[in-house]
């Protein structure tokens, strides 16, 4: 798999990325810590380098089984985690820093991002000056060696901007959710910053693998993202019925389909969660697809059957 530049740096990084919220196993269901570590080296063998977690995943397990899964490998594995929104305060920033370097069994973070801005989920309103403060020191310390944000808009990636290097963003961005393109997305690509595509199979929907009345299992947060909700639910599957003759003419899953037109987007990665290994090894493998342009035609009109009835709202859940 070709490796990209993350944003001017020189860390090079794969065009997928393995998401490991589910790791955490917290607001997932059926997560087993043995297949989640064979998924992770499956999808290093396979040409994934790059790993990208946070602290509030599972209160740090899953940056612990990433080190479980990895430490061995340190040297061929890019590590990318974030500060939640309750710790953005200077010393609480450090703090935060230091435990998952803990966790992760490191001595540095090569992408260390805020995961929410300050305020998000009622908690305090931390001057963003006060947040980068902390994070350039880390940087001046070795400690993490590229900053990022999450979840920002392009007003708060450009205040953000004065006080430090910020070198990528991480939104919810697929098919079916692309408020990015409206917002922050032609900032990044103006400003050369990577773009983290987090949920590009817009929580397994673009997979196709839940059909009309799917039900979730108790606690599985998917339940609530609003693309599962009836007023959206049936002009998604009548959109996956539109893009699978797509993906049968290349001979790959709907899901390959999907991360492969993230990829293709300018400036963009697939960050891409797997339960197990084969999953890992088929996430892997979008990365090599090159999709022809009237075929990138084609699925944009498609996305926007699901897209253009959805309101300006970024965030993808009914929380």
């Amino acid at each position: 798999m070709e490796l990209r530049q993350l944003g001017h740096t020189d860390i090079r990084i794969s065009p997928i990325i393995m998401g490991t919220w589910q790791a955490g196993k917290a607001m997932w269901t059926d997560i087993d810590d043995n297949e989640t570590r064979k998924a992770m080296r499956a999808a290093l063998d396979a040409g994934i380098n790059t790993f990208d977690t946070a602290e509030v995943y599972g209160n740090g397990h899953s940056e612990r089984i990433i080190a479980e899964a990895l430490a061995d490998v340190r040297d061929r594995v890019v590590l990318a985690s974030k500060v939640f929104s309750n710790h953005l305060k200077y010393d609480q920033v450090i703090a935060a820093c230091n435990r998952s370097l803990k966790n992760l069994k490191t001595d540095h973070i090569d992408l260390y991002q805020i995961h929410w801005p300050a305020g998000t989920f009622g908690h305090p309103v931390v001057p963003v000056e006060e947040t980068m403060r902390a994070l350039n020191d880390l940087k001046a310390q070795g400690k993490i060696r590229a900053i990022g944000v999450s979840n920002f808009n392009r007003q708060q990636i450009e205040e953000a901007s004065q006080y430090g290097a910020i070198e990528s963003l991480q939104p919810p961005y697929s098919l079916f959710w692309r408020a990015l393109e409206n917002d922050a997305g032609p900032y990044c690509v103006e400003k050369g910053l990577s773009v983290l595509a987090y949920s590009p199979l817009a929580q397994g929907l673009l997979t196709g693998k839940f059909g009309p009345g799917h039900q979730f299992a108790k606690g599985d947060h998917r339940a609530g993202h609003r693309l599962f909700q009836p007023e959206h639910y049936e002009r998604v599957q009548a959109a996956l019925s539109q893009l699978r003759p797509i993906a049968d003419a290349y001979g790959i899953s709907l899901g390959q389909l999907a991360l492969a037109w993230v990829t293709a987007q300018p400036n963009c990665f697939a960050i891409a969660g797997a339960r197990n290994a084969e999953q890992a090894v088929q996430n892997a493998a979008a990365g090599e697809i090159r999709l022809k342009a009237a075929d990138l035609e084609a699925m944009d009109r498609i996305g926007r059957t699901v897209t253009d009835h959805l309101d300006d709202n970024p965030v993808q859940w009914q929380w």
